[in-house]
């Protein structure tokens, strides 16, 4: 006689996910909807910052190229002193004043005086470019900000920032930067955990399944070009957001609290100020207390500073000459010395090995997003992260309009995420919405949009049932 059992086997009901399985069960849901809002109603931004950051990555050739005539000059075997150099350019230039020198840093370059001219936007100065082995003017440009931008550099780079609409066009950038990461984190955790529903190996999550076919090919190739990507895309998100309006004033208060400011070099004579009291023109006019700017270089090698170098005049009476370092590719050089006008002497350091180490890493970290710490290979990074970028938006916007019915744009994923989480879940993750809001507040505030819309969208939904 054959029992029941026989026939249909008792089987033992599935087990709850115990655990990180079960605490990822119940985060699952919420990230998967915030990875699909965040990347259709946020990629828009995304892509504007990763089309004109790859324009931005190759700015430096395209600066090089177009103003080839005023940077570039034919070497020659003899170099005209500095200070004429400087006097040939204020002829040129002679409603302005010279703030800073930067010497030929190499045979078959032009010397770069610098001068604050009445008129000019915030941040930037007329550049005069003088052949050093002549004495002779071969052009004057516009020059922004610490790296020297020139106009065509500095309006790609306003494009990048600002998209040229001042400080209101910072906003897009700040949400760019602002969500990115929570983009990019959430992705990784929905690729890493199919990867063990799917059995992929380690290896098999950094190449994309060319077996697969409609939507599973497109979700292999986002998830694998996202992995290779997600490095750059967090660095870019973390370095993007020092410049931003809003968290970009968090990030420097911040800074300020723990004292990770960058360190300024004294330029207050103090105590030498009466033997330099006739020293403010720094040698521009009349200046009769000033030894001049090629003792000051030539003290300047004295202490071992090498070039790429930047001289910066005294501004007032009782200011030194300081003498920076300005190579920002590595290794990076970026020491200053101070000298008193009046006397050549050596008056202060401030040495790049003595910064704490948190402004070196924020120094470093600018540099490198702005394609400066390691040359071109930064650059061809840049270009190479701002390309997956554009290329997993394109994907991740294809996958949306495959879900779509059979008219109109494609389904949300389902609701209910918050819901399903614990209270030991939510309200960390609570606390951790609130202080990425407050301190990313373009992100917070989009966020709170977010979820309002969504519980409209779900009322409207259950009354129409």
């Amino acid at each position: 006689m054959t029992s029941t059992a026989d026939v249909h086997p008792v089987v033992d009901p599935p087990r709850p996910p115990r655990g990180r399985s079960a605490t990822w069960a119940a985060l699952r849901p919420l990230v998967v909807r915030l990875h699909f809002y965040a990347g259709i109603l946020i990629a828009p931004f995304l892509l504007v910052a990763a089309a004109t950051g790859l324009l931005y990555a190759a700015s430096f050739q395209i600066e090089n190229v177009v103003y080839r005539h005023e940077l570039t000059a034919p070497v020659s075997q003899v170099t005209v002193p500095l200070g004429e150099q400087v006097a040939a350019a204020r002829r040129a230039l002679p409603e302005g004043k010279v703030a800073a020198v930067r010497p030929a840093a190499e045979p078959g370059l032009t010397t770069r005086v610098l001068l604050d001219v009445p008129g000019l936007p915030e941040s930037t100065r007329m550049a005069v470019f003088v052949d050093p082995g002549t004495g002779q003017v071969r052009g004057a440009l516009e020059s922004y900000g610490g790296s020297g931008a020139l106009p065509v550099r500095a309006w790609i780079s306003d494009l990048h920032r600002r998209l040229h609409l001042g400080e209101p066009g910072r906003i897009y950038s700040e949400l760019a930067a602002g969500w990115l990461w929570v983009v990019a984190l959430g992705g990784l955790a929905l690729w890493l955990t199919r990867r063990r529903r799917d059995g992929r190996r380690l290896r098999g999550l950094f190449t994309p399944d060319r077996a697969a076919t409609g939507s599973r090919r497109t979700l292999s190739w986002h998830g694998s070009v996202g992995l290779w990507a997600l490095l750059g895309l967090l660095f870019l998100s973390v370095t993007g957001l020092t410049w931003s309006k809003y968290a970009g004033d968090n990030i420097a208060g911040l800074r300020t609290a723990f004292g990770w400011e960058t360190p300024t070099i004294d330029t207050d004579l103090g105590a030498h100020a009466g033997h330099s009291g006739h020293a403010a023109s720094g040698g521009q006019a009349g200046g009769t207390q000033d030894v001049g700017i090629d003792q000051i270089t030539r003290a300047a090698a004295s202490w071992r500073l090498s070039g790429p170098l930047e001289v910066v005049l005294p501004g007032e009476p009782g200011d030194a000459y300081v003498v920076k370092e300005i190579r920002k590719t590595v290794p990076t050089r970026l020491d200053q010395l101070a000298f008193d006008p009046a006397t050549g002497r050596f008056v202060g350091e401030l040495r790049f090995a003595d910064y704490p180490l948190a402004a070196k890493l924020t120094e470093w970290g600018i540099d490198a997003h702005m394609g400066l710490l390691f040359g071109l290979a930064n650059q061809i990074v840049l270009a190479a992260i701002a390309a997956g970028l554009i290329t997993l938006i394109v994907l991740g916007y294809r996958m949306w309009w495959r879900r779509r019915p059979t008219r109109g744009f494609g389904r949300p994923h389902p609701r209910g995420g918050l819901r399903g989480l614990h209270w030991g879940l939510l309200v960390p993750l609570a606390l951790l919405t609130a202080v990425a809001g407050y301190y990313l507040p373009l992100m917070g505030i989009s966020l709170a949009v977010f979820l309002v819309i969504d519980v409209l969208l779900g009322l409207r939904a259950r009354r129409a049932g």
